[in-house]
């Protein structure tokens, strides 16, 4: 008998492999930018395009999965997160990447049954990296198995996190305030790939000690945060509780103990969740 999700993985990886040559494909011709909830919150028709391509491939193998896309709630469609069979998709995490051909732009496909995720798998699409995660058998980078960091002291730690796409005052000042304390901790450094999943791959591979952010979605994370847990890491949210993934925020690391000293720097705030009723209004930004 096959292995409980073992199909599911396979599918994910084919189906992330094509996705990732025709975003590779599409960098090579000119990416017309849209916008949704910001002027620097972008989309393009690649993203859409590779959401097509995924929700179309997994309902002629599974169609009696449900899905939850980034450029579907984007559209209208609700976030709601059952107890079913769900695919959690990000066509490209890294948009803003992409649209500037900055070199980490990611497909992420998460795969949760009874709201628990069983499947991860990230690929970074121009490094050729395929992370993949399936619950309790590990997570793996191209056939190598990953391990977090055995840092267990901040200061010889480097933190990654991301800025985001909320301008509001507040929220940009509390971001700041909270880097300048990671900072000054002080830590090794800071980074941000500018895709969440891959700043989860890293936390996973072990680059990097912990990654934290406020105003990220569900489909960012679903599958990078699998890829963390199973490489040996921590997930809880910015203020110590257990992470909720659509509250939009995330602390992972390689170790509770490195994890609560950035918890003690954060100063948190909360954006609107992913399964309140969709707020988006699209329009047309020129490149």
């Amino acid at each position: 008998m096959a292995e409980q999700w073992q199909d599911v993985l396979d599918h994910a990886v084919a189906v992330a492999q094509k996705a990732g040559k025709v975003v590779r494909e599409a960098l090579q011709s000119d990416r017309k930018v849209s916008t949704k909830s910001s002027s620097i919150d972008l989309v393009t028709q690649t993203d859409q395009k590779v959401e097509q391509l995924i929700i179309q491939s997994v309902k002629e193998t599974f169609p009696a999965h449900r899905f939850i896309g980034e450029e579907s709630v984007a559209a209208g469609e609700p976030c709601d997160l059952t107890d079913e069979p769900t695919w959690i998709i990000d066509p490209i995490d890294g948009t803003t990447n992409f649209v500037h051909t900055f070199p980490f732009v990611a497909v992420s496909i998460g795969f949760l049954v009874n709201k628990q995720v069983e499947v991860g798998v990230v690929y970074s699409c121009l490094e050729d990296k395929m992370f993949v995660a399936r619950r309790g058998k590990g997570a793996f980078c191209n056939g190598k198995q990953l391990r977090v960091s055995d840092q267990k002291d901040i200061h010889c730690s480097i933190v990654a996190t991301e800025f985001g796409s909320n301008r509001d005052g507040g929220a940009v000042e509390k971001i700041f305030s909270s880097l300048r304390k990671v900072v000054c901790l002080p830590v090794h450094g800071v980074r941000g790939a500018g895709s969440a999943a891959i700043n989860l791959c890293l936390v996973a591979s072990g680059c990097v000690e912990a990654y934290y952010e406020i105003g990220v979605h569900v489909w960012d994370v679903a599958a990078g945060a699998l890829m963390v847990t199973e490489a040996g890491g921590v997930l809880m949210d910015v203020e110590g509780g257990a992470l909720d993934m659509m509250s939009r925020r995330i602390l992972a690391a390689n170790n509770r103990h490195i994890a609560e000293q950035i918890v003690g720097q954060i100063q948190a705030f909360t954006p609107q969740r992913d399964d309140a009723p969709p707020q988006q209004h699209r329009r047309f930004y020129p490149k």
